[in-house]
């Protein structure tokens, strides 16, 4: 739709007419969250694919923008802005500066400033098919063939996307997820998005809110069909970003199954594997599996940018064993190749199993778990529901009883204040989420980051509750919100989400702390005061 508009405004002359496909449902692809073809001066010097790509922002960029220009320093920018909007780990600099700086990494051979195979240096493929082989268990040594190195997870999704759909083609996918996979997959290849709305109740045969379900799967595959889009691929999350849930063995079966019987791809992104921080959680990689369903159409991702704490760094990995998807990847990595030295470095890195186990991952998780206990300790304080999970660097927040309507409109003006009181947080529309008033904020940073935000969340958060309170004083026949779900309505903020064969064994305590959070996040004894009912 937005291409169509922008190429209506003049575009540069040039015809888009083999880039228009049939228009997607605004349900499941609005293309105008990310920009507003109405308000864009379209530029003469570009073609109207290049002025789309010029604004295909949103709230997600714009805040990313205004950190960059006001970073926060203790020292020098006391003020500024602190981002616990962008996924990355800020806890472990000390390990990977000292770590990267080893002899061992300044090592330079003639080939490493030379064009390598564009599939990666073997020595390096061989070092993340051992990686692979270890830590996700596999049941067999992996292949070093099966792996191509690219400059990052995004890039991946990039090629994947272009070799596996025709333009206007789509891929399936979850709702809420990471909103850097739309421009990922759309600016190249012109590869759609179909969302798989999931949500907070817990309904039917589901025991967590937000559950993915092969039902659900099914409903928006058809969906789709139904209105002539060519569905191609399954994108899977693992952990998931923004909820953080960690799909079982059975439910990856499930879900791998479903995209057998469709004959679909399922590109399985497990970039936070590692970043499992409690020990009562257990990650089950898709190469971990004893038998896959579909080999040639299953492809697996991971990188050391989130893991590793090197977000800077920009690598990634695919593992198929589908040499035709692996040979036309490939080919795309002439222009999202690694450097050499880097390539070196990476594979040391690697290499360093006792130091990973032994240094590494300890104080990782240790710090992770520290840092996400602080955080969730101060929502539970300020009495607001979220998703209790053990797997990456965010916690996925209800912040629905600050929206007095319940819109889209209003979680983006909650956000911009949480921004213009200088904390970066990232909103449910970011994401798709289908319900107004979720945000995901990342907790793996230092110390006095985490307090001096939150101090800030906590300020925002009560002027806004004390906002409320006065409207609702001044129109008290309007205060039951219509169509808004009171948040006693969803069992989310549970200590972690169990399997049904372990449900039974929630404590006393548990249920509880529980209902004590569940009666502190309500507002329903404010709403119905003596006063009201009389």
């Amino acid at each position: 739709q937005a291409l169509s508009e922008i190429e209506g405004m003049g575009g540069r002359g040039s015809s888009l007419q083999e880039m228009r496909v049939r228009p997607f449902a605004k349900r499941r692809v609005d293309l105008h969250s990310f920009c507003n073809p109405s308000n864009f001066q379209r530029s003469p010097y570009l073609s109207a694919r290049g002025n789309f790509a010029n604004i295909f922002q949103g709230s997600t960029e714009e805040g990313y923008k205004a950190y960059h220009a006001d970073k926060y320093d203790e020292d020098k920018n006391p003020n500024g802005i602190i981002n616990f909007g962008t996924s990355e780990n800020k806890l472990c600099f000390d390990l990977m500066s000292k770590r990267l700086t080893q002899a061992d990494m300044n090592h330079m051979d003639p080939s490493l400033l030379q064009y390598p195979d564009w599939k990666g240096h073997m020595f390096l493929r061989e070092e993340v098919a051992r990686f692979l082989t270890y830590y996700c268990k596999a049941p067999a040594p992996l292949k070093a063939e099966n792996v191509i190195v690219l400059n990052g997870c995004g890039s991946l999704f990039s090629a994947l996307a272009t070799v596996l759909c025709d333009p206007g083609e789509a891929v399936l996918i979850a709702t809420p997820f990471y909103g850097g996979i739309t421009q990922s997959v759309f600016l190249y290849g012109n590869v759609k998005l179909v969302y798989v709305y999931l949500d907070s109740k817990i309904t039917g045969t589901s025991t967590r809110p937000f559950q993915l379900t092969v039902e659900k799967l099914e409903k928006a595959l058809q969906d789709a069909r139904a209105e002539g889009v060519a569905v191609r691929a399954l994108i899977l999350l693992n952990p998931q970003n923004p909820l953080g849930d960690i799909y079982s063995l059975s439910e990856l079966r499930d879900y791998l199954e479903f995209a057998k019987r469709h004959e679909l791809h399922v590109i399985v992104d497990e970039i936070y594997m590692l970043s499992v921080f409690d020990e009562s959680a257990t990650f089950h990689s898709v190469l971990g599996m004893d038998r896959l369903p579909d080999p040639q159409r299953t492809h697996v991702m991971w990188g050391i940018t989130k893991d590793f704490a090197v977000s800077g760094i920009r690598f990634g990995t695919l593992y198929t064993e589908n040499q035709d998807v692996a040979n036309a990847v490939a080919s795309l990595c002439y222009f999202h190749g690694v450097c050499g030295p880097v390539q070196h470095k990476v594979a040391q890195l690697l290499r360093d199993r006792d130091w990973i186990n032994q240094v590494y991952l300890r104080a990782n998780h240790a710090r992770l778990k520290a840092a996400h206990t602080y955080v969730t300790d101060e929502l539970k304080t300020l009495g607001v529901p979220f998703l209790n999970r053990n797997a990456g660097f965010f916690v996925w927040i209800d912040f629905r009883k600050y929206l007095k309507t319940g819109t889209f409109e209003e979680e983006l003006l909650l956000w911009k204040r949480f921004l213009d009181n200088k904390v970066l947080l990232s909103c449910g529309k970011a994401f798709e989420c289908s319900e107004p008033g979720w945000f995901r904020i990342i907790f793996a940073d230092k110390t006095h980051r985490l307090q001096l935000g939150m101090q800030r969340i906590r300020k925002v958060l009560e002027e806004r509750e004390q906002e409320i309170l006065a409207e609702e004083k001044e129109q008290p026949c309007q205060s039951d919100q219509d169509g808004k779900a009171d948040s006693t309505d969803e069992v989310i903020f549970v200590s972690r989400h169990q399997d049904p064969t372990c449900a039974s064994s929630s404590s006393l305590g548990d249920l509880i702390g529980l209902l004590q959070q569940q009666m502190r996040s309500s507002d329903w004894l404010q709403k119905n005061t003596a006063e009201q009912f009389a």
